[in-house]
C-alpha cells in the first residue's frame, strides 16, 4: 500500500513540476507610454529561466529604455538606469548577468523578436548574452529584391568557388552543346545548378531567406543582420504600436530618448 502511495505521490509531484514549468511563458511589459506582451520560447530554457527570475525579482522594473533605433530596436532593462539623471549616458552592460548563449537557426529577427544584447566577438568570443538587459526589434519592411540582392552580396564567394568546381571544367563543351542539342545543355545545366546550390547551403556562413523570413522581412519586417548573431527567446504578441512609439522617439547622441521611456513593471503570467 505504501509503495502505492509512494508511486501517486511522484506522479502528481512530476505532474506539478510540468504544469509549473509550462506556467510562466507569457510576460506583460507595462511602460509609461504603453504596454507590450510577449511569449517566451519553450526551446531557449536558460534565457527564459534567467529573464523570468529577473522579472520576478522585479530587477528591471523602474529601468528605462537607453537605446532606442529607428527601423531598428529598442534595448532597456540595464540596472544602472533605474537612477540615471536625465540626459545622463547610461545602459552599460552587466558582466555579472552573463550567460552562454542558446542560438537557435528557427528563430530570426523579425519585428517583435526579444532578444538578449551581448559585447562583441573581440571582447566576448563565446557570444554570451548580457541577461541584465533586453532588446525588441522594430526593423524595416524589405523588397524581395533586396532580399534577393542580399543573398548574392554574402554567397558570392562561394559561388564563385562553387562555380570553378563545377562549371568552368565543361565551359567549353557546354558552349558547343548549346548549339548542338539543346536539350541536353539545359539537362547538363539543372545537374550544374542543383551541384552549386548544394554546394552554397552547405558552406558555414551562406545566407539563403526561408519562405518564413521572405514574408516576415516583406510584411512585417525585422532586422536579418542579426540573425545568427543573438539569442531570440521569445516574440511581442501585443504593443507593436507602443514598440513603434518608443523606437520613433527623438535621441542623444548616445541614442537615449529625450524624453525618459521608463518600465514601470514586467511581470510573468
Amino acid at each position: 500500500m505504501n509503495k502505492i502511495y509512494n508511486l501517486i505521490l511522484v506522479l502528481f509531484t512530476a505532474l506539478g513540476t510540468l504544469h509549473a514549468q509550462g506556467e510562466g511563458k507569457t510576460i506583460t511589459i507595462r511602460t509609461n507610454v504603453g504596454t507590450m506582451k510577449a511569449q517566451l520560447y519553450d526551446d531557449v530554457p536558460n534565457h527564459v529561466r534567467t529573464f523570468i527570475n529577473r522579472a520576478r525579482q522585479g530587477e528591471f522594473n523602474g529601468t528605462l529604455f537607453t537605446r532606442v533605433i529607428k527601423e531598428f530596436m529598442i534595448q532597456g532593462g540595464a540596472p544602472d538606469s533605474k537612477t540615471a539623471p536625465p540626459g545622463a549616458r547610461c545602459g552599460f552592460g552587466d558582466s555579472s548577468a552573463e550567460i552562454l548563449p542558446e542560438l537557435n537557426s528557427k528563430y530570426f529577427h523579425k519585428k517583435g523578436a526579444l532578444a538578449a544584447p551581448r559585447q562583441n566577438d573581440d571582447v566576448n568570443p563565446q557570444k554570451k548574452s548580457d541577461m541584465s538587459q533586453f532588446f525588441i526589434v522594430q526593423g524595416k519592411i524589405y523588397r524581395n529584391g533586396e532580399l534577393d540582392t542580399l543573398e548574392l552580396i554574402a554567397n558570392q564567394n562561394i559561388r564563385k568557388k562553387a562555380l570553378d568546381e563545377f562549371y568552368r571544367p565543361e565551359a567549353v563543351e557546354l558552349k558547343m552543346l548549346k548549339q548542338s542539342n539543346k536539350r541536353e545543355y539545359n539537362k547538363r545545366i539543372i545537374t550544374i545548378n542543383a551541384k552549386i546550390d548544394s554546394m552554397i547551403l552547405a558552406t558555414p556562413g551562406h545566407l539563403i531567406f526561408t519562405d518564413e523570413q521572405r514574408k516576415a522581412y516583406t510584411t512585417t519586417g525585422g532586422c536579418h543582420h542579426l540573425d545568427g548573431i543573438y539569442t531570440i527567446f521569445g516574440e511581442l504578441t501585443e504593443g507593436f504600436d507602443v514598440l513603434d512609439v518608443i523606437a520613433n522617439q527623438p535621441k542623444d547622441q548616445y541614442d537615449r530618448p529625450k524624453k525618459d521611456i521608463r518600465i514601470i513593471s514586467v511581470t510573468v503570467e
